[in-house]
């Protein structure tokens, strides 16, 4: 397992972009799959994005608007997300597991998440 912290979550104007970030701890971030959930109040969890080697993948509403990627200098992912949208709301968590999976239970570490708030 590895320890991962989200952060860069905050409120934006629909319209506007925010970058998360997914930091691993102690381990080395690159070894692993990492995926991006989300999860808005009164909805399950959804799969947003993941990253995996050059496997990259995005859930259809978010395609054309996030961007995931990998510093792995900074052992760090990060979801680039633009043209954010009301229905963006909600706590977005990172994960990592062996391969890139839309099935939570494919991923064995988990962060605490970060709430993404999106509203004029």
């Amino acid at each position: 397992q590895v320890q991962l912290v989200e952060s860069g979550g905050g409120l934006v104007q629909p319209g506007g972009s925010l970058r998360l970030s997914c930091a691993a701890s102690e381990f080395t971030l690159d070894a692993y799959a990492i995926g991006w959930f989300r999860q808005a109040p009164g909805k399950e969890r959804e799969g947003v994005s993941c990253i995996w080697s050059s496997d990259r993948r995005y859930a259809d509403p978010v395609k054309g608007r996030f961007t995931i990627s990998r510093d792995n200098g900074k052992n760090t992912v990060y979801l680039q997300m633009n043209s954010l949208k009301p229905e963006d709301t909600a706590n977005y968590y990172c994960a990592a597991g062996p391969v890139c999976s839309w099935f939570q239970a494919d991923f064995s570490s988990w962060g605490q998440g970060t709430q993404v708030t999106v509203s004029s």
